[in-house]
Order: C-alpha cells, then sequence, then structure tokens
C-alpha cells in the first residue's frame, strides 16, 4: 500500500490546488482568535486588527479575526466530498483589554460559522488538559465573589458537509480493513478526552518559535481512524509542523498541508524520518492493548464470539475481525511531496481494496 502526501506554502483561503471533492476529512487546529501568541499572524491577515487590540477594542478584533478565518471555512466546504467529516480544534480565550476581562468563545463562533456553511454540527468532544499549577486560578483567588473558572480544556468540534453519510460498497474491504478495537471504540467516541497533554516544539528558529503550540500526535491519529478509511484523502488548512500529516502516514491516509511559513517543511523534513518507528510503536501499543483486554475479559470469564482474520486473538464484534494494520516501510521524498510505503502488519499481501 501507498500514501501520498504533499503541503501547500500559501494561504489556505484560496486552495486553489485542492480540487473540489478531493477530500474526506479535515483534521486541524487553526489559530485561536485573541490568543496572544496569534495577534500578529491576524494582524497581518487584516491590518485593521492590530488596530482594534492598540484601541483596546477586543470584542471588534474577535469579530475581525473570525472573518479571517471564514474564507478558510468556505474552502473546507468545497473541497470536501458530500458527508466528509471536518474535526476543528480549538480553544476558548480569557483576555484582559484595558479594564475589561472576559472569555471570547471561539468555539461558539466556529460552530456558527460551519453552520451558517451548511454543515451539520455532530457531537463534539471536550479535550480536558489539566493544569497543576499552584498559581493557576485567576481573579481574586480564594476570596469571593470575583475569582475566575479556569479554562483547562479545549473542543474537537465535529461536522459532516451535508446531512448525507458517505456511502460504501457492502462489505468494503478497505472499510472493514480501517476498523477499531471494540473497546478503541468506547473509548475514543467518549465525549471528554482525559490524559492527552499539548505539545510544545522545539524549534532552532526565532522566527517559528512564537509559533510552536501543537497537539499531541494521538489526536489527530484518533480522529483520522474514527472518521476516515484507509486510502482516505485528510487536509489540514493550518498544517504548522505537520503534525496531522504524520499521523495520516501512520493510519495510511493520504494528506495534504497548507502552510503559509515555509520554513514550517523544513522542521516536518527531519520529522519524516521518525514516521516508520512511529507508526510501528502506535500500532504496537494498540496491539498490546487489545491482548491485555482480551486477557483481562477471560481472567473475568468473559467469553468471545469472534476470531481475528488476521491476528491470532479474538474481538468483541463481528465488524472487528477484518481488521488491519499497515505500518509505514519508508518515506521517499518526491517532486510534490512524500510517498509512505506501508506493509500489512500479519502477512503481507496487497489489499483488496488498492
Amino acid at each position: 500500500m501507498e500514501t501520498r502526501h504533499r503541503v501547500e506554502v500559501a494561504d489556505a483561503r484560496d486552495m486553489g490546488a485542492v480540487e473540489t471533492d478531493a477530500v474526506e476529512l479535515v483534521v486541524t487546529s487553526p489559530p485561536y482568535p485573541m490568543i496572544e501568541m496569534w495577534d500578529d499572524l491576524f494582524a497581518d491577515l487584516d491590518p485593521t486588527i492590530g488596530d482594534h487590540l492598540d484601541a483596546g477594542n477586543g470584542q471588534a478584533a474577535f469579530e475581525s479575526m473570525h472573518e479571517a478565518l471564514e474564507p478558510v471555512w468556505a474552502e473546507l466546504k468545497r473541497v470536501l466530498v458530500d458527508g466528509g467529516i471536518a474535526c476543528i480544534n480549538v480553544g476558548d480565550a480569557t483576555r484582559t483589554l484595558g479594564d475589561s476581562f472576559r472569555v471570547y468563545q471561539n468555539h461558539a463562533h466556529i460552530l456558527s460559522a460551519f453552520e451558517k456553511l451548511g454543515f451539520e454540527p455532530l457531537p463534539e468532544i471536550l479535550w480536558r488538559k489539566p493544569s497543576n499549577s499552584g498559581t493557576k486560578f485567576m481573579g481574586s483567588g480564594t476570596l469571593p465573589p470575583n475569582a475566575y473558572v479556569t479554562l483547562e480544556h479545549e473542543y474537537v468540534l465535529v461536522f459532516r458537509n451535508g446531512p448525507t453519510r458517505r456511502d460504501f460498497e457492502p462489505g468494503s474491504p478497505r472499510r472493514y480493513e480501517s476498523a477499531y478495537f471494540w473497546e478503541e471504540r468506547n473509548k475514543w467516541f467518549s465525549d471528554v478526552w482525559t490524559g492527552l497533554t499539548g505539545e510544545l516544539q522545539a524549534l532552532n528558529h526565532d522566527a517559528l518559535r512564537d509559533r510552536s503550540a501543537a497537539y499531541p500526535v494521538t489526536v489527530p491519529y484518533r480522529l483520522i481512524n474514527m472518521y476516515s478509511v484507509y486510502g482516505d484523502t485528510v487536509l489540514d488548512p493550518f498544517w504548522g509542523t505537520g503534525t496531522t500529516s504524520l499521523a495520516a502516514m501512520a493510519a495510511g491516509r493520504n494528506s495534504i498541508g497548507y502552510e503559509l511559513e515555509p520554513e514550517f517543511a523544513t522542521v516536518f523534513d527531519k520529522r519524516v524520518a521518525n514516521v516508520p518507528t512511529l507508526s510501528e510503536q502506535i500500532i504496537e501499543k494498540r496491539l498490546e492493548a487489545h491482548r491485555e483486554f482480551v486477557a483481562n475479559a477471560r481472567e473475568d470469564g468473559r467469553d468471545f464470539g469472534y476470531q481475528a482474520k488476521h491476528y491470532e486473538f479474538p474481538v468483541t464484534t463481528k465488524r472487528e475481525r477484518g481488521l488491519r494494520f499497515y505500518p509505514v516501510d519508508h518515506v521517499e521524498e518526491t517532486k510534490s511531496g512524500y510517498r509512505a510505503v506501508h506493509e500489512a502488519h500479519d502477512d503481507g499481501h496487497t489489499p483488496e481494496w488498492t
């Protein structure tokens, strides 16, 4: 199996290099409006945003920042297939401008923007990112009434492009091989995710250091497995250091990234070298966790009714039987990006659906 991956160093507000209906899944984390580290970026996109911030007009800056993002959301509507899924990781912001301290609800604004475009909201995920700092509380601390709740979560907003779900031929091999374990389903499709911490990239580049925040690879990897199948194409319009593309490679999907800063592509070149090891580690961890699940269930007297086709272990449901993993054997650089070669984890046979 082969997957293809490319990065467009361009503004995602015009993704002309991506054909209409060419993408099955979007996984991205945009710059968060009213988070100070993104002020300069937004001001570059629209100079009036800087003027609003300088004047202490937080609400006007907030609205203008979201207006700067809206052309990207319109492009997602165009490039996603009918029934395709968009997963947007975003956090709300708290900020003091002038005499005003308030929360800026980014998730609510993005939800409204997507609904206006005709996307169907699906149940969202609350990603809890706890901080154990003893000084994390804002306001008057232990004295009422002027303390403030600390934001320790972000949202993964999930949208479907239109009301119709994607269709597959009955018994589609690539869909059934893309199955996840029953116990993974119970964990991944919970509306609260815990135990996944944020990630800071170590960048030796002055111009990029202030834009180095990234989600851990586990977040896009889960979402890609939840909402796409082998051979699908995953788009990240705010590509950054390429974490979504790394996850897509590890998951056996194609990927496209859009990024304004060409230097990030250089950072990604170094990360790609580790993809074979990363994909093997992720798959081994999933297999190990399932074997442990089976062992514990049997100790409790549970009997499994189905046997996996490609592995020497049982599974809980009929739909899991065809599950199959394809770790990355090696990655080659091409004229348009990267080509990842995947080998079947079990018997090495060519998948039926290629």
